[in-house]
């Protein structure tokens, strides 16, 4: 790696800042991946960048037609940050446009989301388009190369370096439809629900969702946030107990919130709000009555509360005093005093063998 790009990725910084995490805005596949593409003249190639987490990938490159797409607001924000608004993002797969010469994929956690990008990208290649995957040797799944080889073509990999190693592949196959999204019937439900590809449990409703969804508050409420959706079977059942309400979908997915705004025309013939950001930032102050919530604990491979953390404090600071915050998470993760000390109290609702229910009310005191 040349001094120059070493120098520039050290500029970079992650989605949202915190100034003491050491945790940095790129990590040794970034870096490979742009070493190995310093031998080539890029100037005449229509480039695709997929999954670029912080914009490493993005902003370092200068030659040739760039796209980049990601599901992900953070990462698309940390793009436009990174690159001082010159860079953005495209969202939605929807969006591949024409035929690409090159394709830098960071390999996501999610296989799922992987093979819809494969089928898609099926039909955006030619014979000769590369891709070149990156990631963490302790990231890499054995499950990714044989997805590339049934949707792209025959692999080869790179040495391992810096704990991290690419993956090449040359379009070799057919255009294929994706087989996403899925459609998932669940009990209680009179239509099956629409799973996008890259939707936490997308082939049934995961046992934590299940839980809260026998524990629901009680009572009327006419301004709902599922927050960080999924596939909104949430927000779903809330407006099924208060039908006047207005429901407001929230997640930093674009998938996810395409997959909640199906599944809410199944049901409803009004329309949700839908809002695609991190958490709920920069969101109105006081205008929700109730929250729900399911939270994540992992951020792609990062793992940790910092998630969750925001999340309970953006809940706050849109509810209006009076307003309900509901949450489930596993025992072991202690919502019940992250939500103390950001509200002051908060009570367990229910629990069982795995999970925790709590519920905390905004007041007027703190």
């Amino acid at each position: 790696m040349s001094d120059t790009l070493g120098i520039m990725l050290t500029t970079l910084k992650r989605y949202p800042d915190n100034p003491k995490s050491n945790l940095q805005a790129w990590d040794s596949a970034d870096e490979l991946i742009l070493s190995y593409l310093a031998a080539f003249d890029l100037s005449e190639k229509r480039i695709l960048v997929i999954n670029d987490a912080f914009g490493a990938l993005s902003c370092a490159l200068t030659q040739g037609e760039r796209t980049t797409y990601t599901d992900s607001y953070v990462s698309h924000r940390a793009l436009v940050l990174n690159s001082k608004g010159e860079r953005g993002s495209i969202n939605n797969l929807d969006q591949l446009s024409g035929i690409y010469d090159l394709v830098l994929i960071k390999l996501p956690k999610n296989l799922s989301f992987l093979e819809d990008i494969l089928c898609r990208l099926s039909q955006h290649l030619q014979a000769g388009s590369k891709l070149v995957c990156g990631a963490m040797l302790k990231h890499l799944s054995p499950a990714v190369f044989p997805l590339l080889q049934k949707y792209i073509g025959e692999t080869s990999t790179s040495l391992a370096e810096k704990k991290a190693r690419l993956v090449f592949a040359e379009f070799q196959r057919e255009p294929v439809e994706s087989p996403y999204p899925l459609e998932v019937a669940i009990e209680g439900f009179a239509h099956p629900f629409t799973n996008h590809s890259n939707l936490f449990s997308r082939e049934k409703l995961d046992a934590g969702t299940k839980f809260l969804l026998a524990h629901l508050p009680e009572g009327s409420f006419s301004r709902i946030l599922d927050l960080g959706c999924g596939n909104g079977i949430l927000g779903i059942a809330a407006k099924r107990r208060s039908p006047e309400a207005q429901i407001v979908f929230s997640d930093e997915s674009q998938l996810a919130l395409l997959s909640a705004q199906a599944n809410y025309a199944k049901y409803f013939s009004d329309s949700p709000e839908l809002v695609w950001t991190n958490g709920f930032e920069d969101q109105p102050r006081e205008t929700l009555d109730l929250v729900l919530c399911n939270p994540p604990f992992h951020q792609e491979t990062t793992i940790g509360d910092f998630i969750a953390w925001q999340m309970f404090v953006d809940a706050r600071r849109a509810l209006k005093t009076g307003g309900v915050l509901r949450v489930i998470g596993n025992s072991h993760l202690g919502y019940h005093l992250k939500l103390k000390r950001i509200f002051g109290k908060s009570k367990i609702i229910a629990s069982n063998e795995r999970f925790m229910i709590v519920e905390a009310v905004k007041t007027a005191l703190k």
